[in-house]
């Protein structure tokens, strides 16, 4: 007989050494949360290493996949750049498995919603570039984390984004502008095959995107919905919306 389960979202974990010295693979509790709790799904945090797990595995035990944020940023070789004291710390072990990942889902039609550095992961494996430091870029503002503060602080919203007029996130959220946070250096420069740019924030820096004819749900946000999203307005709508796409692959799959 079988057993009722929630759909499993596969987190995407980040490498790192704890103190310098011992290395982990791990997923922010946030991310959890929005998962489990907003979504409805089960959470299970994947070591995004090639040496560890293959995308046919993962796409074969997820229903659907979050793409996290996280300090490393995708290489710049992988959209055809040279690597430059600009383009920060990387995790080669992650670029190996979400990338493909991200072109196998488009494909079939799995769900996956990124963000951040997730949102990024998106254009590049769509074959898009990124900007290695937004905030050198004239005109454009510093969408960096701020350094100090609580957790609240860090978090709070700091800048507007506007959606397209009858878009998809304007459908979505109700609204055609939104207020969210904002803690990221790099961004979107060219955007890849069938990604449309479906938000900006007010210096013309992409926020908000999705697969242009892709099968199943593709949305990513440059922002961190995952902070206190039962509760924002603008990020339950996204992980509602991403928990049910799950749902119905989970439905369609098992």
């Amino acid at each position: 007989m079988s057993v009722l389960r929630r759909p499993i979202v596969g987190i995407i974990g980040n490498w790192h050494e704890v103190e310098g010295r011992y290395p982990v693979h791990s997923g922010g509790q946030m991310n959890t949360e929005a998962v489990a709790e907003v979504a409805g799904c089960l959470p299970l945090i994947i070591p995004a290493d090639p040496n560890y797990v293959t995308v046919e595995e993962l796409t074969g035990i997820c229903d659907g996949f979050l793409l996290t944020g996280g300090r490393p940023n995708v290489h710049p070789s992988e959209y055809g750049e040279a690597e430059t004291p600009a383009h920060g710390a990387f995790d080669r072990g992650r670029d190996a498995i979400t990338l493909p990942l991200v072109r196998a889902c488009v494909e079939s039609g799995q769900p996956f919603f990124g963000i951040c550095r997730g949102f990024q992961e998106v254009n590049v494996a769509m074959g898009g570039s990124l900007h290695p430091e937004i905030r050198e870029i004239p005109g454009r503002m510093n969408h960096r984390m701020p350094p100090d503060g609580t957790l609240e602080e860090k978090f709070a919203p700091r800048h507007p984004v506007l959606f397209t007029e009858g878009g998809v996130f304007h459908r979505l959220m109700g609204a055609q502008e939104v207020l969210t946070n904002t803690l990221h250096g790099q961004g979107i420069c060219r955007p890849g095959a069938r990604i449309v740019v479906d938000g900006r924030a007010p210096d013309g820096t992409p926020e908000a995107v999705y697969v242009a004819d892709a099968p199943g749900f593709t949305l990513s946000v440059q922002w961190h919905p995952e902070w206190r999203a039962a509760e924002d307005p603008v990020s339950r709508p996204l992980f509602l919306a991403f928990g049910r796409a799950c749902a119905e692959w989970a439905a369609g799959h098992r």
